[in-house]
């Protein structure tokens, strides 16, 4: 079985590719910008056919998929710093929305016929009412943020394609999931990555953050590659599911689990920085999954306190390594 993932060189992308792996006859291709960094596949590259390819270049995508003819795609590639969505919408616009159609019309024109991974985003949801929680898949979509915008045009225009042309599109919106390899702009990974540095000595015993009492249900990256197979294994093409974790948590509780973690915690201030503020926040996310599960069978099965050592381990890691 032929299987692509897109945004292979990314955090989700690199744990998809060690699960995989250790499937039996599965032929896994990647698809990467020529310039991407290949560190998150250590010990995987060699195991793994890669193919520079722009998504947002449509001939660079039809002859990555010609060539390929995959037989089921993972599409996680995608400009997904919130953050940076506001700095740069049109960018996240044109990689998220425009980048999935490339994919979507290229699958259309050349009749392939592949199950399609489509990875939206619980932030199409936006800042839901307390009287919405748990959010279920029905829950109206108020995006607050230009990613969030291009995750609602992305998950749309994937249900459209399989309306009008029966494109095997199953969509997910996953809430919070983080662990090894985690970018450093996300909030868990941020801290934990200053911790580390602290414990080595680089840096002032000082961690500084944006808002502490957003409200998140976390999950580990492991957790949800298993998901996402599951997802294409018994999922109905058309649907769309929800994927979370059970440990619902504020950031700041989050933190300090984190400084709890490390011999030097209770000697680190905590400091905001009005830079980590966004514009527009989501401050309650709290999934039902219930749909998912009930077609799955899927519940997470990595504790939380697992996740945060292996995330501050990382970072201790890689602080050693720089």
């Amino acid at each position: 079985m032929k299987v692509l993932i897109t945004g292979i060189t990314g955090f989700v992308g690199s744990h998809l590719v060690e699960y995989c792996l250790k499937k039996d006859n599965v032929q896994l291709y990647g698809i990467k910008r020529w310039r991407s960094p290949l560190d998150n596949l250590r010990g995987t590259e060699d195991k793994v056919r890669l193919i520079d390819c722009d998504l947002r270049d449509e001939n660079s995508v039809v002859l990555a998929i010609q060539e390929i003819k995959p037989e089921r795609i993972f599409h996680l590639a995608a400009q997904s710093y919130v953050q940076t969505s506001y700095t740069a919408p049109r960018d996240t616009l044109e990689t998220n929305i425009i980048g999935t159609l490339n994919i979507l019309e290229t699958v259309r024109r050349f009749g392939i016929d592949p199950l399609i991974h489509i990875c939206s985003s619980s932030e199409v949801y936006g800042q839901v009412y307390e009287n919405e929680i748990p959010i279920t898949e029905n829950n109206p979509l108020r995006p607050q943020s230009p990613y969030a915008v291009s995750k609602v045009g992305e998950d749309l225009l994937s249900y459209q394609y399989f309306k009008s042309y029966n494109l095997r599109t199953i969509r997910t919106r996953a809430f919070t999931h983080t662990g090894p390899r985690r970018g450093a702009v996300f909030a868990e990974s941020s801290f934990a990555k200053q911790i580390a540095e602290i414990e080595a000595g680089g840096k002032e015993p000082v961690i500084y953050v944006g808002n502490l009492d957003s409200v998140r249900t976390f999950m580990d990256v492991r957790d949800i590659v298993n998901a996402y197979w599951l997802a294409l294994e018994k999922g109905i093409p058309g649907e769309v599911y929800n994927i979370g974790g059970e440990v619902t948590k504020k950031v700041g509780d989050m933190l300090n689990t984190l400084l709890d973690l490390s011999p030097v915690g209770k000697k680190i201030k905590v400091e905001v920085d009005a830079r980590l503020l966004r514009p527009s926040d989501v401050t309650l996310q709290i999934p039902s999954v219930e749909k998912f599960r009930e077609q799955t069978g899927w519940k997470p099965s990595i504790p939380f306190e697992k996740t945060m050592i292996d995330l501050l381990d990382y970072w201790r890691a890689m602080t050693k390594r720089s």
